[in-house]
């Protein structure tokens, strides 16, 4: 089935910020692709969301190649084309550098590194040939400004390189006409923080704003990227004003 209207990919669409970024896409009346390990999880997503038919659930590990192949020809199959890439899947592991586990490494390597360059190659190719599109990258506000307060190398350095490889892949692509954009979340809440006052105390101190976002700031960037045609290789931190340095 083809369609007329714009369609998005959005890794990680199962919860959090991915589960809004893809809500946000259905509200606006784009087909949405959303990719989540499981096929369960993605059910309950789609069941959240109302079983919209313009919601296609694509599972896979998104480290492998084949799953982001799957993404775009299961998209292009369903909708035609692909106008939008949400690299949004990844974890976050903080610990001090000589706490971190060789399973740790190669979990984040899998997912944040691998789970941004292999759907991004395929956005690539497809996007290019079409001569337009746009791929937005969520990546962390610890890329830009590393804390002593949350010490998390593997993030920094994963996260940090997407933030460079953001602004090389837009260059790399602008004759194509293809946009590529990052957003750099601070601390959104999310249910993966606990709720006690001190902990929640400690997350607002991380901002200099003294406050944690929620999941429509980082929607409303991603929808401000996504809808800019003259702005690329933008890392757009959304953090209360952490990435603008100490304070």
């Amino acid at each position: 089935m083809s369609s007329n209207k714009k369609t998005v990919i959005v890794t990680g669409a199962s919860s959090g910020i991915g589960f809004a970024i893809a809500e946000a896409y259905l509200k606006r009346g784009y087909n949405v692709v959303g990719n989540a390990r499981t096929l369960e999880r993605l059910q309950a997503a789609a069941e959240k969301l109302g079983k919209p038919e313009s919601f296609l659930a694509v599972a896979g590990d998104i480290s492998k190649p084949e799953t982001a192949k799957a993404l775009f020809a299961r998209a292009i199959e369903a909708f035609g084309k692909v106008d939008i890439l949400i690299n949004n899947a990844g974890i976050f592991i903080a610990k001090p550098i000589t706490g971190y586990t060789e399973e740790d490494l190669e979990t984040i390597v899998g997912t944040n590194l691998k789970g941004f360059f292999y759907p991004s190659q395929a956005a690539a190719e497809h996007m290019a040939a079409n001569k337009s599109g746009h791929i937005v990258n969520i990546t962390a506000s610890l890329g830009l400004q590393p804390t002593a307060k949350v010490p998390s190398l593997l993030p920094i350095l994963i996260k940090g390189g997407i933030n460079q490889a953001t602004r090389g892949l837009a260059i790399e692509l602008a004759a194509s006409n293809v946009k590529v954009n990052a957003v750099a979340p601070g601390i959104i809440a999310t249910p993966m923080h606990a709720t006690d006052e001190g902990t929640q105390s400690f997350l607002r101190g991380l901002s200099p704003a003294q406050a944690t976002g929620d999941t429509d700031d980082v929607v409303n960037a991603v929808l401000y990227l996504t809808e800019a045609n003259f702005s690329s290789g933008v890392v757009l931190p959304v953090d209360g004003g952490a990435a603008a340095g100490v304070w």
